[in-house]
């Protein structure tokens, strides 16, 4: 089957074909007609796998382009992971100038008040944040066509459950709800009695195995951070997750990293909203080599080829264990998931392998120590190429920045009435429209930026300040 196969959109299809998608993934061949058909699902997938395009496809497909209030909303357990997702949900419909959001904690309110004032069709949130929203009526659900809980179990490992199923009650009594996981425990399968209708069933997770290959080593608590090291130094991995249990670890850890010169960043819930953001930003586009997290960062994260994930602390609930190594071996790459078990681990390396049904395959610590630490020199920094087609997205399109909004009652019917004013523009040529309190933003597509730039003086006969905005992609 071929995405011409499904019918969809002409602007979706050459946004996939731009990003490299060249057919549907296992996944994507099973899901996307379900919920074009508006049928509910159960989707047990890996992490990994495609998932995420899944729903997305066709919930662009059938978005309604000129309604106003949020027809989607996608629920996950973090910000990074609602991130993640408003990014693919923006570049698959980047031609069809689809508007998304993200809400979650941390960020204030009133601004995402005013941007839900604003046309939306995508909205993407962590579940207290989306709740507060609904309760305080800032957030319309009546337009709501469809509702995605991904990463559904570790949304109920946080606690969120009572949070989900108040949000559901909010939502128009016709609509379509999709539940990823990749994992099933029971809790979910009574959640998805409750709140699904006769869903599709789809399980890949035994047809679609990760690449990954799998190492454990037996390691004292206290010589950990030397074995680390010449681990490294072994495998010379260019990009690497390292977990850790707790935020002081994840600190202790990169510390020593650093004191060896090993090009690494870190990411745990401690830290600034916004340096979190970056360091994966930097790890993601390749510019340092490792990463060191809590797992915070081991659900639904797309990162380019991480070649190895080091479980410095064995995982805690077992399920994180799937997830974590998910990092590695996505789609059709080839990874590596390295175990150290400490001589605390016993009970929990035993439940591991009862979850997991085979045995972790330990292999001679004693081989690691011999790798020479000299060759950490090799380490210092990434030489990760990492290859963003999204930037093939951009290209003919140009986002313009003026510097008035709401302050001087401009609306965004009067900025697509000045751009269209110019000879040779055409309201085919105006994409996303953001209308802020002191400022506007609008994409020009089809290489007409220049032109615009050149021509727009006013809006409704005010004179604004009008040139390219710094930021040249994202909404």
């Amino acid at each position: 089957m071929t995405f011409e196969q499904m019918n969809l959109d002409k602007n979706i299809i050459q946004a996939l074909h731009t990003l490299g998608y060249e057919k549907p993934l296992p996944v994507q061949e099973q899901v996307i007609p379900n919920i074009l058909l508006g049928t509910d699902c159960i989707v047990k997938s890996r992490t990994g796998s495609g998932k995420t395009a899944s729903f997305a496809i066709p919930i662009i497909q059938n978005l309604e382009i000129d309604e106003r209030s949020p027809q989607a909303l996608v629920l996950t357990p973090t910000r990074e992971l609602a991130l993640q997702i408003q990014q693919d949900f923006d570049r698959i419909g980047t031609f069809k100038k689809i508007k998304t959001l993200p809400i979650f904690g941390k960020q204030p309110f009133k601004f995402q008040k005013e941007d839900l004032k604003q046309r939306c069709h995508v909205v993407i949130g962590t579940p207290g944040r989306v709740l507060d929203h609904l309760q305080q009526d800032t957030l319309d659900p009546s337009k709501i066509k469809y509702v995605v809980l991904d990463e559904a179990d570790e949304m109920l490992n946080m606690n969120f459950l009572d949070e989900v199923q108040a949000i559901l009650k909010y939502m128009p009594k016709k609509h379509v709800t999709c539940l990823f996981s990749a994992t099933y425990p029971e809790v979910i399968q009574r959640m998805s009695k409750k709140y699904l209708y006769k869903p599709a069933k789809i399980d890949l997770t035994s047809t679609n195995k990760p690449n990954i290959v799998e190492e454990a080593y037996h390691v004292n608590e206290e010589h950990k951070e030397l074995f680390l090291l010449h681990l490294l130094a072994l495998k010379k991995p260019e990009s690497c997750m390292i977990f850790c249990k707790t935020q002081a670890r994840v600190d202790e850890v990169c510390e020593c990293l650093e004191k060896n010169q090993v090009s690494v960043d870190k990411i745990h819930g401690g830290m600034m909203q916004e340096e979190r953001l970056s360091h994966m930003r930097r790890f993601k586009k390749g510019k340092v080599r490792i990463l060191v997290c809590t797992d915070v960062a081991s659900r639904g994260i797309d990162v380019f080829k991480v070649e190895m994930i080091v479980n410095y602390d064995m995982p805690s609930p077992v399920e994180t264990y799937t997830h974590r190594i998910g990092r590695s071996g996505r789609v059709d790459e080839q990874g590596l998931a390295v175990s150290l078990v400490n001589e605390y681990d016993g009970i929990r390396k035993e439940k591991l392998e009862e979850y997991l049904g085979y045995n972790l395959p330990f292999k001679e610590e004693g081989e690691v120590y011999l790798s020479d630490l000299d060759v950490l020199d090799s380490l210092k920094e990434s030489n990760r190429v990492v290859v963003d087609k999204s930037k093939d997205l951009r290209k003919g399109i140009t986002k313009i920045y003026l510097n008035g909004g709401k302050n001087k009652k401009i609306r965004p019917g009067d900025i697509v009435g000045a751009i269209c004013e110019i000879d040779g523009v055409t309201v085919d040529d105006i994409g996303v429209i953001q209308v802020q309190d002191h400022q506007s933003y609008v994409d020009i597509l089809n290489d007409k930026g220049k032109l615009v730039l050149k021509n727009l003086k006013t809006i409704k006969g005010k004179t604004l300040r009008i040139q390219k905005a710094k930021n040249g992609f994202g909404h």
